[in-house]
């Protein structure tokens, strides 16, 4: 797994548009590297959060020139309808995130409603295994958190396995870490998951010493 090689060459060096590609999200990149073949200029995008739907948004923005209309189930549906009819009149793709795609995200507005149940729609999906060890790999290395392989398999095996989760376990693992002066090693990770509830401390203990 790589800091990947996205479609469009996309970049892979800038530190904030750092994408994992993934099983969980290699279908996403596919269908945005192909958007002139859309039927309509406009595709929905949902996720979890976290799971960097609004990051890719962005560089899909930025390297077609079209528009990007993220948290979409907040904004004005005024402005949603004139961006889908924008797009449908100038051929510039407009890429519209969101928790949830119409008809659970509800709209009131029956023109909107109708354009949106016609727009394609993707989704990124919870991480796979192979990117929930990339996710903590890379989340540890930015925070100066040097993690041995053994450590990692132990997070991955009893984390929540979603992108908030993962979050949150590098987020206690970093406070353990500033606030002790020690490197990171199983015995503190647990001691820090548990301490911050990412954990539940008799699912930790569950295992022998000699598994870790």
């Amino acid at each position: 797994m790589s800091q990947i090689a996205l479609p469009l060459d996309w970049p892979e060096d800038e530190r904030d548009d750092e994408f994992i590609l993934s099983d969980a999200n290699a279908a996403v990149t596919r269908h945005l590297e192909h958007w002139s073949l859309w039927p309509v200029p406009v595709t929905i995008l949902t996720g979890p959060r976290k799971s960097g739907r609004s990051l890719i948004g962005r560089l899909f923005a930025r390297k077609t020139g079209g528009r990007l209309l993220d948290d979409a189930w907040r904004a004005d549906e005024e402005t949603l309808f004139h961006a889908w009819n924008a797009a449908m009149a100038t051929h510039r793709p407009l890429l519209i995130v969101a928790d949830v795609a119409p008809p659970e995200w509800s709209i009131a507005l029956p023109d909107l409603a109708s354009r949106l149940t016609a727009t394609p729609r993707v989704e990124i999906l919870a991480p796979d295994d192979a990117l929930l060890r990339a996710l903590l790999e890379r989340g540890l290395a930015r925070r100066g958190l040097a993690a041995l392989p053994q450590l990692v398999t132990w997070l991955a095996s009893r984390i929540e396995r979603s992108y908030v989760g993962i979050i949150a376990a590098i987020d206690a693992l970093d406070r353990a870490s500033l606030s002790r002066q020690h490197r990171l090693t199983v015995p503190l990770a647990r001691e820090a998951l548990v301490q911050a509830g990412v954990i539940d401390a008799s699912l930790s203990l569950r295992y022998s010493s000699q598994n870790e």
